[in-house]
């Protein structure tokens, strides 16, 4: 059996995308890291190997600048081992801002901001507030080398008010200016246009056939394997496209928003959206160790876990599907968005876009209009109003159980509704709806002991079986979604 240094060498020399993230290697006689698919290829004698980025910068060496490790797919290694620290690292990734109090980050987890960044400390080796500070200021090499952004837009998007405060910083951590490492990206009259990259295989079909099943209304539309999407944030409005590059591993996102201080949040809602670090490898040796699943997985390989843009759009959505059709959820989805929607002046093919109505615009809005029934609609006002009074949380790092025993306390959310949330709202990877209709149907082929011994990757198993059985169910008249 080859060592794991053989391996990871091998991998490196092939510049094998599905170890990316995984580990990095560092030149010793550069005193860089790289990734594993970087096209330098170091003498075996002159390299060691590093589980996370923050371990190979702890040990002295400094990011390449060729491949730009910072940029990797996430990797379960850097995130710590509590649940604590987990939970925070996730919050941190969507972080808006470099200027935040530790104590206020702290209280989010119940502990305190002392006892919070001895735990970053001793799991990561950096603190809150330090690693909060390096993702702004990798965000900002990454737009500086695949944009055209003035150096002042940069700043400002990595949470600086201050250029001359940028630019130290920056040199600081990648031991050049900005302006040195500048690149000269191709044009586009289309806005801008950054890459992310994630492990193959990647069923992207898949994920882009879940979606245009359940669009929102006109704020989502697809054409010619792009998904296009207006965004909106902090009143501001705009638009994204998403494409897959699959010879290289990677999603190109076209971004028109006229505000880029908002850049690394955009950036993560997307990573969430196409669940860009997932580990295919990982999942797959849960899967397959059934099999019938096995063979299923074959059809679709690298499977990934649909969710949505917005979690409060996925919740008002799972709501509004129970005991429908999917035609009739979205035609429900258009009508609410129509009904409570705010206009904006953001134009597509000359027509007007409503946005997705707050939890307020819901509660404050006449539903007499639409066409669901009468607990449905209460239903959707109680729900709002626990999201406006904190009574129920969105958050995807909470306790999935707490979660899913609060939403069932409102009239109208029964177990499936709270499952699919569990699922798609809150990201959990071990959620399976039993109940919908179409996993009941596979259940009837599969064991669902067998299903249970693939914890905690069930969500998984539930993405492959709609990906695999809905294409029979939609040979039966008049498809029912779920039940309550």
């Amino acid at each position: 059996m080859k060592a794991k240094s053989d391996i990871y060498y091998s991998a490196m020399i092939a510049r094998d995308p599905r170890f990316d993230g995984k580990f990095f290697i560092g030149v010793k006689t550069t005193g860089i890291y790289c990734r594993p698919i970087c096209p330098a290829k170091p003498k075996k004698e002159n390299i060691e190997y590093f589980h996370s980025h923050i371990e190979a910068e702890k040990a002295g060496y400094r990011p390449c600048l060729r491949c730009r490790p910072e940029s990797a797919p996430l990797s379960p290694a850097w995130v710590g081992k509590s649940a604590v620290v987990q939970r925070a690292v996730k919050v941190l990734n969507s972080q808006d801002t470099i200027e935040f109090s530790e104590d206020q980050f702290a209280v989010q987890f119940g502990v305190s901001a002392r006892h919070l960044r001895r735990l970053f400390i001793e799991e990561i080796g950096k603190t809150p507030k330090q690693l909060s500070f390096e993702n702004r200021l990798n965000l900002a090499r990454k737009l500086i080398t695949e944009t055209v952004l003035p150096m002042s837009e940069v700043a400002y998007a990595a949470g600086f008010s201050s250029v001359r405060r940028f630019n130290d910083a920056f040199k600081d951590r990648f031991k050049k200016s900005p302006r040195e490492i500048r690149r000269v990206p191709i044009l586009d009259d289309e806005g801008l246009s950054i890459t992310i990259p994630y492990r193959p295989p990647f069923d992207f079909s898949g994920l882009m056939q879940s979606y245009q099943s359940h669009r929102i209304g006109q704020l989502e539309w697809f054409t010619d394997g792009q998904m296009h999407r207006v965004i909106e944030f902090n009143g501001k409005v705009g638009q994204i496209s998403i494409r897959n590059d699959e010879k290289k591993s990677h999603l190109v996102v076209k971004i028109q928003f006229p505000d880029t201080s908002v850049m690394h949040t955009l950036i993560s809602r997307v990573r969430n959206l196409f669940d860009l670090d997932s580990d295919p490898a990982l999942i797959a040796n849960a899967l397959e160790s059934d099999s019938q699943v096995k063979k299923l997985l074959k059809t679709c390989p690298g499977i990934r876990m649909p969710s949505g843009w917005s979690p409060f759009e996925v919740a008002i959505a799972t709501i509004l599907g129970q005991l429908v059709s999917l035609e009739q959820a979205r035609s429900l989805v258009s009508q609410l968005i129509e009904i409570a929607g705010q206009e904006t002046q953001y134009q597509i093919n000359g027509q007007r876009i409503k946005l997705f109505p707050t939890p307020q615009q819901i509660v404050k809005a006449d539903l007499s209009k639409l066409k669901t029934t009468g607990l449905r609609k209460q239903t959707l006002v109680d729900f709002s109003k626990a999201i406006l009074s904190g009574e129920i949380s969105l958050e995807p790092t909470q306790d999935v159980e707490e979660f899913k025993k609060k939403v069932m306390t409102i009239k109208g959310i029964g177990l499936w509704t709270a499952q699919y949330m569990s699922m798609k709202v809150l990201r959990d990877t071990d959620s399976f709806p039993a109940s919908d209709l179409i996993l009941k149907r596979a259940l009837e082929i599969h064991s669902s002991e067998v299903i249970a011994a693939m914890a905690p990757w069930r969500g998984y198993v539930a993405a492959l079986f709609w990906r695999v059985y809905a294409q029979e169910l939609k040979k039966t008249k008049k498809v029912k979604g779920s039940s309550t």
